[in-house]
């Protein structure tokens, strides 16, 4: 395209290389700068963005364009663009009147000569460089004069240690002027820091950041400093920036491990809006980094002489390399930068002061007639310092209806009665039995249960700590419910030196999950009448004792009944024997739980058995019927013969499910490679080939399959799936026909092992993704999930069993869903209809992903790709933020369980 041309929003055009005049309407009250936003037809291809300077109602820049199809698009939705295609010096001389005009309208002599400067370096390559040079000035310019806008300003970034200059770099919120200063989709609260133009990253290496920063409310918070990789504010790294001087001001030394596209400064707590007075962020090399690290270090210390001492020691002892690492760690603990990530998420939103801890009380006291907690501690030969911290932590407790019942198992060590007849004293709520002998945890938590007088049992082990809105929590929720039976919370650990860390960020209620893993654990808390008509603690499930209790506690309760508490309100002791330093610390207690779970099943579902897998987990062998349903795989296909051959020959041979039928539906197929294929398999046992002539959607295909097939059970499968374990469709069809599952899911791999599908969590990266996607094969997953069969509340639809019956009540897959999310909305449809769906890892199976279809690499398909987005967030928007597997302090920014910064709720 080299004639002028206007055209209309969004369109594709192919446009022949050169230079071209671009203009567009704007209105001249806008607060947001104009922008090009350039896109190629190429996939996977990163959007350009180009400035435009805004003047008399319009929008107009010099933009160079390679030949090729391109979609121009505004940053203004809707908006007719006109191109006009200009000479190679007419675009220079356009471009030089905006860069010699510096930052006023008019260029003066100083912006000229300014100007002028910033193309001598091109010089050295001639004209083409200068011309490089000046085209990089120009795009300089338009970006600067777009930080101009309201929130945005104007910093100094250095991006190479001197004697390299600095330069001007732009600190904007990205959501108020997305065409210009986001380089992602993703629209994130805070301050982004992006080079001029934003296409140039930020290097790696080490930075001296000086920062001068409050709140708009005129406070000093908490920040965080997070780098951007193309899809907003990485959750899991960056620095979180405390200010323990209460000034505003930092002056940090920071070490980038990777090139970053943008840097976010942030809140740590939402809502809240950042005006930084200063920003300079300046890369230094190693020599000037180490004398920082050790300036820094003495002035938090106060020593100079020690701290050089020290590192020449160790540098002496272990190496240069060595004592920087090391000199670096400490630097960076003794000014609260370079957490690991959950010291980072426990620093910024679970640390109360003493204004949270006063009005964590006041809301207690207005739970007067609140329920009454007996907290059951079974207590044997405890280290006194430890107990002490157990029994300090109830005693802390915001809300003060709690009994504290301590059963002594006949510890042989004297201070432990000693210590505990002295808390006896001390609180006339802290109630002491001493055992007159040894019985185990089991008998010993019977004995503490006996004592009890509270509504509510609360399960504390002897070394461990409460939360101090452990309690409270539990009341709040009680009474705002009276109806509830069970409650539990999320979890982490204490190491010996009072750190916090593993944390478990649990699911909502899921009994499959339960059977799995004793996911509910800490803090439980039960209604007392319900653990005694249950029997109490049973003795010889020791070391499972407590899942044994939920199991049954559990049994014939509604859900609704049951409340799970999305905050960390207990701390697990994690030191040298704890269970939760390593299950295998007690080896005894992943049998117990075994036969926990297998008398569960016994009691419930009746030919169903657990076997013990590793780390205290379990798998449930579900019974099949006798004969068992006969069940219709759904394969639809067009071409690529090899994937198709793979596919079908690995159902036929690696399947040792009895009655099954392979159906194949071509769409279109027209190579001569495919088309011998499905002649070929036409004729094999098992096998039939239909075909639907029609443009590819998913969704009708196997809508259309699906009639016409006679299968109780039906499987839809990708034509790029390939079997690796025999008895997956059996484990599949197992869940399938349970009464109150809706769809089941596999375990899915890429061809290197790594994973592809382990369940789809709503919400991730905006409606729905695959968590656990390219993490190696054996990857535990957050809690170890990963490693067993739950409850879900969607799955791939690259290899899905459910029940026909199910599938036609719910109408099949959307026909208006051609090609992305019909399964996820089909799952919610399911989950609508009162089944539960579910994944199971005990399917294992390749998935060499979208391979026949290609990606979204058209106009065409992104159009529709946005369509269905569009569809997704009108139909299920409010659940898609609020998956009920996936905890609200787990983020929705990437696929591995990072934690959300700031949580959601």
């Amino acid at each position: 395209m080299r004639e002028d041309a206007t055209m209309p929003a969004a369109q594709s055009r192919r446009f022949e290389a050169g230079w071209y005049r671009i203009s567009f309407p704007w209105p001249s009250a806008a607060d947001a700068a104009p922008a090009l936003v350039l896109r190629a037809g190429q996939p996977d291809a990163r959007d350009q963005l180009y400035p435009m300077l805004a003047a008399d109602g319009r929008a107009e820049g010099i933009v160079a364009i390679p030949g090729g199809q391109w979609t121009l698009t505004a940053s203004a939705p809707g908006v007719e663009i006109d191109c006009e295609p200009v000479d190679r010096g007419t675009a220079l001389r356009a471009m030089w009147a905006v860069a010699a005009r510096g930052t006023g309208d008019d260029g003066n002599l100083v912006a000229r000569l300014a100007a002028a400067l910033r193309l001598l370096p091109g010089l050295v390559r001639g004209p083409r460089g200068v011309a490089a040079a000046l085209v990089q000035a120009y795009h300089r310019q338009l970006y600067l004069a777009a930080s101009r806008r309201p929130g945005g300003q104007v910093v100094r970034y250095r991006g190479a240690p001197w004697p390299a200059g600095a330069e001007s770099a732009v600190l904007a919120p990205a959501g108020r002027d997305a065409g210009v200063l986001a380089a992602s989709a993703a629209a994130s609260d805070g301050l982004k820091l992006q080079r001029v133009p934003p296409w140039r990253d930020i290097a790696a290496g080490w930075y001296l950041l000086r920062l001068d920063c409050r709140g708009a409310d005129g406070q000093v918070h908490a920040l965080l400093l997070q780098p951007d990789r193309g899809h907003g504010p990485v959750p899991n790294l960056g620095f979180v920036l405390s200010d323990a001087a209460g000034d505003g001001g930092w002056r940090l030394l920071l070490m980038l491990d990777h090139p970053a596209q943008a840097l976010w400064l942030r809140a740590a707590r939402p809502d809240v809006e950042l005006e930084p007075r200063r920003f300079e962020l300046v890369r230094v090399g190693r020599l000037r980094a180490l004398w920082e690290l050790l300036r820094g270090c003495a002035a938090r210390t106060g020593c100079w002489r020690a701290t050089v001492a020290g590192f020449l020691r160790e540098a002496m002892a272990s190496g240069l390399a060595a004592a920087a690492e090391s000199l670096r760690r400490r630097y960076n603990a003794l000014h609260d930068v370079g957490l690991d990530p959950y010291a980072a998420w426990v620093r910024c939103y679970d640390s109360p002061g003493q204004a949270d801890l006063e009005r964590m009380r006041e809301r207690a006291a207005a739970l007067a007639d609140g329920p009454v907690f007996s907290v059951l501690v079974p207590v044997y030969n405890t280290p006194e310092h430890w107990l002490r911290r157990c029994i300090e932590s109830v005693r802390e407790q915001a809300y003060p209806r709690w009994e504290l019942c301590i059963a002594d198992d006949a510890s042989p060590d004297p201070q432990v009665a000693r210590v505990l007849a002295g808390y006896a004293a001390l609180d006339p709520r802290i109630r002491v039995v001493r055992r007159e002998q040894n019985g185990h945890i089991s008998r010993a938590s019977n004995t503490a249960l006996e004592m009890a007088t509270g509504d509510y049992v609360a399960l504390l082990d002897h070394d461990d700590e409460l939360r101090p809105h452990a309690l409270l929590e539990m009341a709040e929720a009680i009474v705002a419910d009276p109806g509830l039976e069970l409650l539990y919370s999320d979890e982490d650990k204490l190491d010996a030196h009072g750190r916090r860390f593993d944390p478990y960020f649990k699911p909502d209620w899921d009994p499959d999950l339960l059977r799995s893993q004793n996911y509910v654990c800490h803090l439980t808390v039960i209604r007392t009448a319900r653990v005694r008509a249950a029997g109490g603690f049973r003795a010889g499930f020791e070391g499972s004792q407590d899942h044994d209790l939920f199991l049954r506690c559990s049994e014939g309760l509604d859900p609704s009944r049951i409340r799970h508490i999305p905050r960390v309100l207990y701390h697990w002791r994690a030191i040298e024997g704890s269970t939760a330093l390593t299950r295998e610390a007690k080896d005894y207690a992943g049998a117990a739980g075994a036969r926990a779970v297998d008398e569960h099943l016994a009691r419930c579902h009746p030919g169903a058995r657990a076997s013990e897998l590793s780390h205290g987990h379990y798998r449930v062998h579900w019974p099949l019927p006798d004969p068992a349903p006969r069940v219709s795989l759904l394969v639809p296909t067009r071409d690529r013969a090899d994937l198709l051959r793979t596919c079908v020959e690995s159902l036929l041979t690696r399947t040792d499910y009895p009655d099954f039928e392979v159906v194949v539906i071509d769409n279109g197929s027209r190579e001569p490679d495919a088309l011998a294929c499905l002649e070929a398999l036409a004729g094999r046992e098992r096998v039939r080939v239909l075909r639907f002539d029609a443009p590819f959607n998913y969704s009708a295909i196997n809508n259309w399959a699906a009639a016409r097939c006679d299968g109780a059970i039906l499987g839809l499968v990708n034509n790029d799936i390939e079997v690796i374990t025999p008895g997956w469709l059996r484990e599949m069809v197992s869940h399938a026909v349970r009464p109150e599952i809706g769809a089941v899911g596999a375990m899915l791999y890429y061809p290197d092992d790594r994973i592809q599908h382990a369940g789809v969590i709503l919400g991730i990266h905006g409606v729905a993704a695959h968590v656990y996607s390219g993490m190696p094969r054996g990857y535990p997953g957050h809690g170890g999930r990963a490693r067993v069969a739950q409850r879900l509340s969607a799955v791939t639809a690259a290899c899905l069993v459910v029940r026909r019956e199910v599938f036609d009540r719910v109408g099949g897959l959307d026909e208006s869903l051609q090609v992305a999310f019909n399964d996820i909305d089909f799952c919610l449809r399911v989950r609508e209809a009162g089944y539960r769906n579910l994944w199971t890892p005990f399917a294992e199976l390749y998935h060499h992903e979208s391979a026949s279809r290609g990606a979204e690499d058209s106009d065409e398909k992104r159009a529709r790709f946005a369509g269905e987005v569009e569809t997704m967030l009108r139909r299920w928007g409010p659940l898609l933020r609020a998956d009920p597997a996936w905890n609200p302090n787990l983020s929705l920014d990437g696929l591995n369980a990072d934690y959300a910064f700031p949580p959601r709720g």
